[in-house]
Formats: C-alpha cells, structure tokens, sequence
C-alpha cells in the first residue's frame, strides 16, 4: 500500500485592489449616472434640432419626395395589378394621368361653383355685414363711427403700404416654391411608381444579415402603413363628404359643392379638420339663410363626425392608424408649428410609420424590446 503525502493547498493570492478615483467614483454614483444621462439626452435634442432645421432648409425638396412617396404608397396595390400585364412605363403613365384628370375636375368643379355663385354669395354677405353692424350698435358698449372710420383708414393704409406689398412679393415667390415642388414630386413619383421595388432594393444593398431583414421589414410596413393610411382616409373623407353636402344640398346653402369638396380635403386632417369644414358650412349657411341654417348644418356635422369617428373610423382605419388621440394631437401641433397646414396634413401618417417600424424592429410580429408589454409576474 503506497501512501501519498497530501499537498497543502497554497493561501489564495490576495491582490490589493485600487480604490476608484475621485473622478470615477463620481460618475458611478447616482448623480454621476443622471449626469450622463442629461448628456445624452443633450445630445440627442441637438441632433434633433439639427435635422428639423436641415429639413425646413429643404422644405422645397423634402415635402413633395414625402408627397410622391406618400401617394406611390396609396397606389401601389394599382401598380402591383399593373406590372404584369404592360409595361411598367405604360402603367405609370396612365395611373398619372387617371390621377391629373381626377384631381383637375375636382379643382375645375370647385372654381365652376364658385364663379356661378359668387354675386348671390357676395349680396349675402353684405346683407349679414350690415345686420351684424346694426346688431354691434345696439350694445351698450358699440364703438362709435370715428373709431369705425379709423379702423377702416388704417386697414386702407396697411393695404397701400409697403408692407403689404412686400407681402405681396413673398406670396410670389411662394407661388413659384409651389410649381417647383409640385413639378419636382410629379417626376418623383413617376419613378417611385415605376420603379420602386427596385430603388429600394438598390439602398438595401449596404445591409447584410439581421440588419437586412430589419430594413426590409421597416420597407414593407413603412409602404402598407402609407397605403393604408390614405384610402382608410380618404374612405373616412369620402363619408364625410356625402353626408355633409346631402345636408348642405337639402338645406340650398350657396357653395354647396364647393363646401362639400373643402369638408373632403379637410378630412384627411384628423381630429379638427371635418370640425373645421363643418364650421366653414355653417358660417356660409348664416350669412344666407339666417341662425337656424347654421344651427342645422352644426348639427349635421356633430352627426356625421359622431358616425365616423365611433363606427366608420374604427373599422377602417384600426389596422393603420394604432395610435392614441393624444398622441395625435401631438403630432397636429407639431407638424403645424413646423410646416403649417401641409404639417397638420403629414405630421400623423409619419407618426404613424415611426410607429409601425416599432412594432417590427426585432421581428415582423415582435416589437422593439422596450415597447413589448410587460407581463406581471405571479406574488
């Protein structure tokens, strides 16, 4: 029997660890990580508002690429019938000219209406300026006609000055920002409409692997969101519409064509624009037909809206627009205050795909990991 001597077992090295510098321990407690934090939130605002400013720099070029984009996107299920069965070139060129000749007689009929019932309109209005000036004078506290006067000649005055005029120049240049950028998204769209599997397959050709299949999922939710966005809108538009002018037409209020056309494109501003036209109908049926017009056209718009938004909305527009009133009443404010109406318009479709691109940033049913729903755990 062999025996074997048992090896003691060396004492574990202790190694003098370093105490953390003054600097480090610093920034490791819980000052020094909201410190951090502010910095990169510091960052991430400047970075924002670097874009923002870069954007509105290139308002001329940036709104009718989004334009063309956001229309390629409603059409694309007509290009996708189309692509098969004739040429691509052939196909683009006639969806254009199908859209030219709608939107033309959509803007031929609002013009047609307003020159064929302008006098009548304009008769009525300086009947209702007077009732309401002679109304103003039975108040206890009217202005008097020297203050009527003054007013009128300072508004005289503005309207000689230069500052009008300047404005008038401004309003030039933007007529012709206008042409251009409505010149430069008609070309766009030809190509997105032609060929915009293939631009897209061209910017994702730097992607590989899991960063692919990310850029191909934000594409692909990014046009369905687009798409469905504008007909479930235009669908919702087109109800407003109906029901609106119906009443307008019954009640014989002037400008019921064109006032049916305005609560259409007003439409696809959600939340205030339907109100908005609505309020637009009720003043024209004021100034003809008296209070009680006006009162039955509120009421036709609180119907309608009522309808819409609790039955017709939800159904239509469920899949494409997930997002919360306040949210887009956020988006309104903010695209307003950043591009005016042409913000009010865009500003919750792109709400809308930042959000969609949420909902499949880690797979095409997996949202980004923050946004997933937490599940409570069992006490």
């Amino acid at each position: 029997m062999i025996f074997t001597r048992k090896r003691p077992t060396p004492a574990p090295v202790v190694v003098p660890t370093q105490p953390p510098s003054r600097a480090r321990a610093a920034w490791s407690d819980g000052l020094g990580l909201i410190a951090i934090r502010s910095v990169q939130i510091i960052a991430i605002v400047l970075l924002a508002a670097g874009l923002i400013w870069g954007l509105q720099s290139l308002t001329v070029v940036v709104i009718p690429v989004i334009l063309a984009l956001i229309f390629a996107a409603a059409f694309e299920p007509v290009m996708a019938w189309l692509r098969p069965r004739m040429p691509a070139v052939l196909a683009t060129v006639l969806l254009l000219l199908a859209i030219v000749v709608i939107l033309g007689g959509i803007v031929w009929a609002m013009v047609a209406a307003v020159r064929s019932q302008w006098e009548d309109l304009y008769e009525s209005a300086q009947q209702g300026v007077s009732q309401v000036i002679a109304w103003v004078n039975t108040l206890p506290f009217a202005p008097s006609q020297d203050q009527i006067d003054e007013w009128l000649a300072a508004l005289q005055g503005f309207l000689t000055s230069a500052q009008f005029g300047s404005g008038a120049v401004a309003g030039v240049g933007a007529v012709a920002n206008f042409v251009t950028g409505f010149v430069l998204m008609v070309v766009v769209l030809f190509f997105f409409l032609k060929d915009g599997p293939a631009i897209w397959s061209f910017l994702l050709r730097p992607f590989e692997g899991e960063a692919y299949g990310r850029m191909r999922r934000i594409g692909n939710k990014t046009i369905d969101t687009l798409g469905s966005y504008v007909r479930g809108t235009a669908a919702v538009a087109a109800v407003d519409a109906i029901g609106i002018g119906i009443g307008l037409f019954i009640l014989q209020v002037p400008l019921a064509l064109p006032l049916t056309l305005m609560v259409f494109l007003l439409a696809f501003i959600p939340i205030v624009g339907a109100t908005a036209a609505g309020i637009l109908a009720a003043l024209v049926g004021l100034v003809d037909g008296g209070i009680w017009t006006a009162v039955i056209i509120v009421a036709i718009v609180v119907v309608v809206n009522q309808l819409e938004g609790n039955l017709l909305q939800p159904v239509l527009m469920g899949r494409a627009l997930k997002l919360h009133s306040l949210v887009i009443l956020f988006a309104l404010t903010i695209g307003t205050v950043l591009s005016g109406i042409l913000g009010a318009v865009l500003a919750v479709p792109i709400a809308a795909v930042a959000w969609g691109i949420v909902q499949v940033w880690d797979g095409p049913d997996l949202p980004a990991r923050w946004a997933r729903r937490k599940t409570r755990t069992a006490r």
